[in-house]
């Protein structure tokens, strides 16, 4: 078969996919209906239902059949008046790890959270609270991405001393300590770096924040983490 047929069925199949997405975008979504009719209106998915709706949307990425559906103009302005995603994602601000794209998902389904190095200060632990306190999320990922820079510089920097200009150094210090606890760790010290840092941040939200611990002991919110894999495009869940 010619690559111009093979392109051709694979436009056919997306317009297909995407036609069907976009009629039944309510019961694909699970959370379209609650969003945005109502500013106070919350999404009714569970933590599970959330980490399962993260999972199967990770798997349409990697089979090539995501479809967000992401414009219109009723879709646009019935979001305006308010947003109830289902999930937290705090994630690297790496150009390959757009939470969206990666979890098949569309406008107003998550709260992103993005930083190199996917950590955690005061200011994104205000936003991670607004978006469970108030927004009503009832998921938080931490996401972590193999060969991210932001920890391979902090790896540098206790391995080589290695010496970063600007703000880059003041950036890259909260990861120090996960570099320290990986050198303890058999296996490739970068990739193990980068889940213990994963874990250690996931530790800081549920140290740091009163609010996400009573909403944790109160079973309205759960804390999970989670590695993408850069050249498979499959995120390793770590509950």
């Amino acid at each position: 078969m010619s690559t111009s047929g093979i392109l051709s069925r694979r436009g056919l199949f997306r317009t297909l996919a995407c036609g069907c997405v976009a009629a039944g975008l309510g019961v694909r979504m699970g959370v379209a209906p609650a969003l945005a009719a109502d500013p106070k209106a919350k999404t009714t998915l569970s933590s599970d239902e959330a980490l399962a709706r993260l999972k199967t949307g990770n798997e349409a990425f990697v089979k090539g059949a995501s479809c967000v559906v992401v414009g219109g103009v009723e879709r646009i302005a019935a979001l305006a008046g308010g947003q109830a995603p289902f999930a937290v994602v705090v994630t690297c601000s790496d150009s390959r790890t757009s939470p969206e794209l990666l979890f098949d998902a569309s406008l107003g389904e998550l709260f992103v959270v993005r930083v190199a190095g996917n950590t955690v200060d005061q200011t994104a632990l205000g936003s991670i609270e607004y978006g469970v306190a108030v927004l009503g999320a009832p998921l938080v990922l931490v996401l972590g991405h193999s060969g991210c820079g932001a920890v391979e510089a902090a790896v540098k920097m206790v391995t080589e001393r290695a010496e970063y200009p600007g703000a880059i150094a003041t950036m890259v210090e909260p990861i120090l300590p996960a570099v320290l606890k990986a050198q303890t760790q058999p296996g490739d010290l970068l990739s193990n770096a980068i889940a213990t840092n994963v874990r250690l941040v996931l530790g800081a939200i549920g140290n740091g924040s009163a609010m996400v611990t009573e909403a944790k002991k109160a079973g309205k919110v759960r804390l999970v983490g989670g590695v993408y894999d850069l050249s498979s495009g499959v995120v390793d869940f770590q509950a």
